[in-house]
């Protein structure tokens, strides 16, 4: 079973490095997904995560852009009291007092720095002798590998019909070298939602 994050991305509140590349790994779609809309209906955005911070914006970017198709969304720390919130059978009676009728869940799987390293070259191999060596040593040179660590996170997206307590659509995300906490979240939550809407789900309303 996949580790949950400790810390659930805090690193990500101090790294700033490359611009995050998120890319979707899979994605799965329920059979019943065609006939289901959220539009006009009351959905939960819900960050399954430790780190307060990464949950709090984590679930309000969600709703931002859930509430921009006519979905009428609400963060879940704004309904679900924090201690209650781990606990399946104690968060569910806040849900349910909400009449929330879908959940849109979002939970980091896992962290990893992956290594790469450009081998080091030589340009030529010509030391039978000093002097030869040296006829030769300007141009004989060592060029260094290039060390470079990438941080990956790879991060599951489900959607929930409370109603049947079925779930509708899921993905499976990575990202490389993410931007600080901020960004990358509301990052995540666009390109999901993106994502969804291309495979007929949290649709816009029509005007």
């Amino acid at each position: 079973m996949p580790s949950v994050l400790s810390s659930s991305l805090a690193f990500l509140a101090v790294a700033f490095t490359l611009a995050a590349d998120i890319r979707f790994l899979s994605t799965w779609k329920s059979p019943d997904a065609a006939t289901t809309t959220f539009v006009g209906k009351k959905v939960a955005t819900l960050v399954i995560s430790q780190d307060d911070g990464l949950r709090v914006s984590g679930e309000e970017a969600l709703a931002r852009e859930l509430g921009a198709r006519g979905i009428n969304a609400v963060a879940s720390y704004r309904i679900v009291p924090k201690p209650e919130l781990a606990s399946a059978e104690r968060a569910k009676p806040w849900f349910e007092k909400a009449a929330v009728e879908g959940v849109v869940a979002i939970r980091p799987i896992s962290k990893d720095k992956v290594r790469e390293y450009t081998p080091a070259t030589w340009t030529e191999s010509y030391y039978s002798s000093f002097w030869n060596y040296y006829g030769y040593g300007w141009g004989v040179y060592y060029s260094p590998g290039v060390d470079r660590v990438d941080t990956v996170v790879v991060v599951e997206t489900l959607m929930f019909n409370m109603a049947s307590n079925g779930l509708v659509w899921a993905s499976v995300t990575e990202t490389t070298n993410p931007k600080e906490l901020q960004s990358f979240i509301s990052d995540l939550a666009r390109a999901t939602i993106k994502e969804m809407h291309k495979q007929g789900l949290a649709k816009a309303q029509k005007k």
